[in-house]
């Protein structure tokens, strides 16, 4: 190895942060038993990057370097705790040199070959509220910023970082096992990992903050877990259903931003850029998850999304049929996001004005205070239907509220559409 630029060593700290925080964490935990300490490893392994890839170059697989430095750094802790079995705050496996979890095969239950899913497992234990498994998991298996999470949440930053200390000392309380629970016991548990797995996609086909729409790796890295689960738990539909639905909304991804990386509408979007083979994967897995009962919500979700990327223009997409899957959505799933998203619906069949009583109704309920894109539908049902002052004001209130720079851009331009400032 050579000695390395600055700005060259920079880059590849981040990048590795990007591709290799997930699977250095998930390693060190097995070594250190206990999620502050192994945080605190990785991180210093990551500043001790900094300045040994300057002087001697960065080495060829930057996580396997992060890795031995981590697990170094946990070893040399756990040796300088003369108390350390009564201190474990994690009930690992015995076996933490072996990296293909062989301690979790056996008669009746599947292996694990990814500490990732481990990892996620473990901070979704039922022992912690809904909100505090998926927020933890997007911090500690994603590496996702607190502030990023915090937006996903529609709370301030300070709040989820409270709630994501709390969630770490309630493993530590509980002796929360680092381990995939048994073959019986991973249904039940399996709703709280999908949404995690969904919400990281969610944060990674568009951004809460930055220059870009979006942040691929985060989505890449999603669709790579959702493929996990699925070799886990082949049987179960739901994670057919939401590798359906990350797959058919990632293949758009080419005609979501010009060249310039502006936003582009659905209604606008060059459909010859879109990846055929992942939909067609995603509209079979679709078609394979609504069989044998009633569908859940990712399944839904994956039925719309499919019917929008098969379509063969946007105007021939089939708003009926969306309409009548958005309201099968709202009843397994009533969430004030998907009614929101029925009402852009809504708009397509019915028009502007009752999609805008929609929407007023969903603002007075208040659950909405904080999400953008309520004041950002608003806007465009108040310019479809001619009130252009009704329809800058609530652009403004949507800018007030969005930090990914795409995003302010469109909004910037629909307000000048409006002949505001």
């Amino acid at each position: 190895m050579t000695e390395a630029h600055p700005s060259a060593v920079r880059r590849a700290v981040d990048d590795a942060h990007r591709r290799e925080w997930a699977r250095v964490l998930a390693t060190t935990v097995r070594v250190a038993r206990d999620l502050d300490l192994a945080e605190e490893c990785v991180q210093d392994a990551y500043v001790a990057a900094l300045g040994a890839w300057a002087r001697g170059g960065v080495p060829t697989n930057p996580g396997a370097w992060l890795v031995t430095v981590a697990r170094r750094n946990a070893l040399d802790a756990l040796r300088r705790d003369r108390v350390l079995r009564s201190k474990l705050h994690l009930l690992a496996e015995d076996d933490v040199e072996d990296d293909v979890g062989s301690a979790e095969g056996g008669a009746g239950r599947p292996e694990i070959h990814d500490d990732r899913l481990r990892l996620i497992f473990m901070c979704c234990h039922p022992a912690l509220r809904p909100e505090a498994q998926i927020a933890l998991t997007l911090r500690l298996v994603c590496g996702v910023a607190t502030t990023d999470i915090a937006s996903a949440f529609l709370v301030p930053e300070p709040t989820m970082a409270a709630r994501i200390t709390r969630a770490k000392k309630k493993i530590a309380g509980a002796g929360v096992p680092f381990r995939v629970p048994g073959h019986a016991d991973l249904p039940e548990r399996l709703d709280a990992v999908l949404t995690v797995v969904h919400l990281l996609f969610t944060t990674g086909h568009t951004a809460p903050s930055g220059g870009g729409l979006t942040r691929e790796d985060l989505a890449v890295r999603a669709l790579d877990l959702t493929r996990l689960l699925r070799e886990l738990l082949p049987g179960e539909r739901e994670v057919r259903g939401l590798l359906a639905l990350l797959l058919v909304n990632h293949a758009r991804r080419a005609g979501r931003t010009d060249g310039d990386g502006r936003l582009v509408l659905l209604s606008e979007q060059d459909r010859s850029l879109w990846d055929r083979a992942a939909i067609a994967e995603g509209h079979r897995l679709v078609v394979a998850a609504l069989r044998g009962g009633p569908p859940g919500r990712f399944t839904l979700q994956a039925a719309i999304a499919a019917l929008h990327a098969t379509a063969p223009t946007y105007a021939d997409t089939d708003w009926e049929q969306i309409l009548v899957l958005y309201g099968e959505l709202l009843g397994v799933w009533p969430s004030p996001v998907v009614a929101l998203n029925r009402a852009v619906v809504l708009a397509m069949v019915h028009g502007p004005e009752k999609a805008l009583r929609e929407t007023e109704r969903l603002e007075a309920a208040g659950e909405l205070g904080g999400y953008h894109y309520l004041p950002a539908v608003k806007g465009d049902l108040l310019r479809r239907m001619d009130r252009p002052e009704e329809a800058a004001r609530e652009y403004r209130r949507a800018l007030d509220l969005t930090a990914n720079e795409a995003e302010r851009a469109f909004l910037t331009g629909r307000l000048a559409e409006c002949g505001a400032p």
